[in-house]
């Protein structure tokens, strides 16, 4: 295998696989590193085990605070454990920043085939839930997704990868790119830049052969938004790793006789009516696997019976008070206004669950967890309006960029914005 290339991607989720097939469709050589693997078999909870990071002890990994921290740790990224949702966000305040993605999102949409979900897939609980929220004057609607309908069998497993292969994932983008003459690195992980003359040359890092370096003539860091900032600061760009989101949500269960959530795509409707004024966001969803209830809800997440739940996720814009550190530790509490937000959500929550018969005596809200970590290396703050940071030929190009917390799904923003990069870059 090659160590060195004209363009070197760290990371081969949304933003790693997006740049890597834009640039070699250019024509240009690439090579991408991943720390994790090229994972064969996914889609149950067991599966879920060998990618999803974790603590020793098989619990997911939290803040210092205690916040759980989902994020899976393989090829593709977190796409493959995403429940598919293609929402555009942050639009507008790219466009402010002088990078306009309308046209890569449409190329996005259109390469990711996202349409709103069919009604046909919904269970009699959203079904449900979508007549008692309009009937209390709420926008609850189809949610867009990256998803072939024909092939979703509506086993309610998409947040441990798709059994079916009927969700866009970047693996998709990533053997394009292979096919277009790219190269790869499993097992590899990116730990500090080689840099001279303040321009970057090349990473440091670590292989299945232990200490690996690659030189390269330009790198994109796409690592995420906990791993990327650890990198940089590895590298001396101390203003990394602040300012760290993670889109806050919890989960509203409750128990309704006759009704369940268990056979359908998670998060199939979806509620932004709140989004701009009140900061959150609401969809039915529910953890099918009692062990991951368990993690996120105590015993009383585990006694409820999967064929009588129902539940919705309220996701807040939390405040970007985080940090991740050099070490790789995470520092991200719920703020005062974080949980204004989120009990403001809940009650609406649990006012649509009681309206579609659920006990209102049986409900519980799971702890505070997020998954769209960003903010970490902000354009404006550890990046240009280019996505260059202050080492040459640096750039970075996932949801660490992002410039506040979006609050919604940012794959298809991340895309767009891959999409963006690696035109400039090619030409």
């Amino acid at each position: 295998m090659k160590k060195h290339a004209e363009y070197l991607v760290v990371g081969s989720g949304a933003g790693g696989a997006t740049i890597a097939r834009e640039l070699s469709m250019a024509g240009k050589d690439v090579l991408i590193v991943e720390a994790g693997k090229y994972e064969e078999h996914v889609g149950t909870f067991r599966d879920s085990l060998r990618y999803f990071e974790t603590t020793g002890y098989k619990t997911p990994r939290t803040s210092r605070e205690g916040v759980i921290l989902w994020r899976a740790i393989m090829a593709g990224g977190s796409t493959v454990v995403s429940c598919a949702n293609g929402t555009r966000c942050l639009q507008e305040e790219f466009k402010d920043l002088g990078i306009n993605l309308e046209s890569e999102f449409r190329e996005a949409e259109g390469e990711m085939k996202i349409a709103p979900t069919p009604k046909s897939l919904l269970s009699e609980a959203s079904l449900s839930m979508l007549e008692v929220s309009a009937d209390l004057g709420y926008k609850m609607e189809p949610m867009p997704k990256f998803l072939d309908f024909s092939k979703c069998v509506r086993c309610g497993c998409c947040t441990f990868g798709c059994l079916q292969e009927a969700k866009w994932t970047a693996l998709d983008y990533l053997n394009d790119a292979l096919a277009r003459g790219a190269d790869v690195l499993y097992e590899t992980r990116a730990h500090e830049m080689v840099v001279e003359d303040g321009k970057a040359i090349g990473i440091r890092g670590s292989g299945k052969g232990g200490y690996t370096e690659i030189t390269a003539d330009n790198v994109i860091l796409a690592a995420g938004a906990l791993s990327t900032p650890v990198i940089l600061q590895n590298s001396g760009v101390k203003n990394a790793g602040g300012s760290l989101f993670i889109d806050i949500l919890v989960n509203v269960y409750g128990r309704a006789e006759g009704l369940h959530q268990a056979r359908e795509p998670s998060m199939a409707l979806v509620d932004h009516e709140f989004h701009d004024e009140r900061g959150f966001i609401l969809s039915p969803y529910i953890n099918i696997n009692r062990t991951v209830r368990f993690m996120e809800a105590g015993r009383k997440g585990f006694m409820m019976p999967t064929d009588k739940l129902v539940g919705i996720m309220v996701k807040t814009a939390d405040d970007p008070t985080g940090r991740v550190y050099p070490d790789g530790s995470v520092s991200k509490g719920v703020t005062r206004d974080d949980q204004k937000r989120l009990d403001e959500g809940a009650a609406i929550a649990k006012e649509i669950l009681e309206g579609i018969g659920a006990d209102p005596g049986s409900f519980v809200v799971s702890k505070p967890e997020g998954a769209h970590f960003g903010g970490t290396a902000a354009i404006g703050a550890v990046v240009d309006e280019h996505l260059e940071t202050e080492i040459r030929n640096l750039y970075v190009c996932d949801a660490s960029v992002l410039p506040k917390a979006p609050g919604m799904p940012p794959i298809l923003t991340i895309v767009a914005l891959a999409k963006w990069l690696g035109k400039a870059l090619a030409h």
